[in-house]
């Protein structure tokens, strides 16, 4: 049985596409290096053998490298000997291929360019393998590998590609560290409270933390009631409305006060979290929002907030029960769509675990916190958790909470940067009212009055600055924090 030819049609020649590839630049640079091996350090940062189409030129340029990295000198006599005598290319040995190379050598000036364009080949060519890798596994997909697992496979492989080859490595001038130092002192300056990090927009917090310090994972603890959450929108509010962004030469932005910020909501939906950054900013109680139960004043205050809301860089994810991967997946999409400067997850122990492995709770928020801290980092932006506190508080005399309170605490502990606990002494007071008249009545009146509307955040670690307690002013009815005045700072009252 004979089987008929194929026939190749100007149409189907088009699925037979060569992959992207320049192999004239790859010639011209292997060439440059082999006559000036001065060449080889303006590419070696960021240009690695994989990146060369050729197999050839991958050997050639990885033993240049090695040859170069041990102090001697890369060129075609000294590499043939490494190279199998019984290599053909095309015509040439291999000997006579590295003479060529260097025989047709372009100047050193063009190194660094044909590097580059070396490297964005190699990109493209790995943006289709992710491609195809996407098709193939869509069409014949594991079982145990459901679609959103794929998405966020792709997500992950995407954005390492993106964030490779940064030209950033290497030794630099103390000229240039310098410059950067007054860059950032500069940046500090200008930026609301002269702050080395992002503001709070709580002056006291700010000078005792230096602000929200990129890439440092800040755990925010404390037992139900004390105002956690409301600490923590307060807080992005703050910064959100504080946002101020400057376009770079390369077309992105920067911001140079405030940021942008991604809030997850694991326990309140939007519309709940909407309805107390409304109470706090408005300062409209909100079960008087929520009831409908508003003067004129009150809803023209509310309708004036919400406009303001309106314009802020604040994105809510309210998707309950996620996992760690579908976190850090949908934070590397927020930073490159719209970008990101602080993430806030409310609250810790809503988080899953990959599920794989682990053999209890406390290995899964082993994995959420090392998992966390990774992206804090990997994003270079700060990152707020919010966590529960046991019950052994409630046991103790003094409840104010302590690192060892924490749930879990020997992952949460170790992974943070900062630890910091929300303690209001007035909401424990006020359930140990004694019998009105008498002494102990007068003697509880007395300490609630100096305690009332007065909440701690306790720094119970900082691994970049000191330890210690910030009081804070607390307006329960409207869940507002908000700088406290110093009782000594007052102005003399006049009866």
């Amino acid at each position: 049985m004979n089987v008929p030819a194929l026939a190749v049609t100007p149409q189907s020649a088009e699925f037979y596409r060569q992959p992207p590839q320049n192999i004239e630049a790859e010639q011209a640079l292997l060439g440059a290096i082999l006559v000036n091996n001065e060449a080889f350090y303006r590419v070696s940062d960021f240009l690695e053998p994989v990146h060369f189409y050729e197999p050839v030129h991958r050997q050639v340029y990885e033993l240049i490298a090695q040859i170069i990295r041990q102090n001697k000198i890369a060129n075609p006599v000294t590499l043939k000997s490494f190279l199998p005598a019984d290599l053909a290319i095309g015509e040439l040995n291999p000997a006579q291929y590295l003479a060529r190379l260097a025989a047709e050598a372009t100047t050193i000036i063009n190194a660094e360019d044909y590097g580059r364009s070396i490297y964005d080949l190699a990109l493209r060519r790995a943006l289709i393998g992710i491609g195809e890798d996407v098709v193939n596994i869509a069409f014949d997909a594991p079982i145990d590998m459901p679609p959103k697992a794929q998405i966020e496979d792709a997500e992950r492989r995407l954005f390492a590609l993106a964030e490779t080859g940064r030209n950033d490595g290497g030794f630099q001038s103390f000229e240039d560290a310098l410059k950067a130092a007054i860059d950032m002192a500069s940046a500090a300056y200008q930026r609301d409270g002269h702050l080395s990090g992002i503001s709070t927009g709580l002056d006291d917090l700010d000078r005792q933390m230096g602000g929200l310090q990129p890439s440092d994972l800040i755990v925010l603890a404390g037992r139900p009631a004390m105002g956690k959450t409301s600490l923590v929108t307060n807080i992005a509010f703050n910064i959100a409305k504080a946002y101020r962004g400057e376009v770079q030469p390369d077309g992105s932005t920067k911001s140079v006060n405030g940021g942008i910020v991604g809030f997850f909501s694991l326990e309140m939906s939007a519309e709940q979290l909407a309805t107390r950054i409304v109470a706090e900013q408005s300062g409209v109680s909100s079960s008087h929002i929520r009831r409908g139960s508003l003067d004129e004043r009150q809803f023209a205050k509310v309708v004036e907030a919400s406009r303001e809301m309106a314009r802020i860089p604040l994105y809510i994810d309210q998707t309950g029960g996620i996992s760690i991967a579908q976190l850090t997946a949908r934070a590397r999409r927020l930073k490159r769509q719209r970008g990101l400067d602080l993430l806030i997850i409310d609250y810790l122990q809503l988080l899953q675990g990959s599920g794989k492995g682990q053999a209890n709770r406390v290995q899964e928020i082993t994995e959420i916190t090392t998992g966390l801290k990774a992206l804090a980092k990997e994003l270079a932006v700060p990152v707020i958790a919010l966590s529960q506190l046991s019950r052994q508080v409630e046991a103790r005399e003094d409840k104010r909470p302590q690192l060892a309170d924490l749930r879990e605490s020997g992952s949460i502990e170790q992974d943070a940067d900062v630890v910091m606990f929300v303690y209001r002494d007035e909401y424990y007071l006020k359930g140990k009212m004694p019998k009105e008249g008498t002494e102990e009545f007068f003697k509880w009146q007395a300490e609630m009055e100096q305690v009332a509307g007065v909440a701690e955040v306790i720094i119970g670690k900082q691994r970049h600055g000191p330890t210690g307690t910030v009081p804070l002013q607390f307006e329960a009815e409207i869940t507002r924090f908000s700088n406290l005045a110093k009782r000594d700072h007052l102005p003399e009252s006049y009866e």
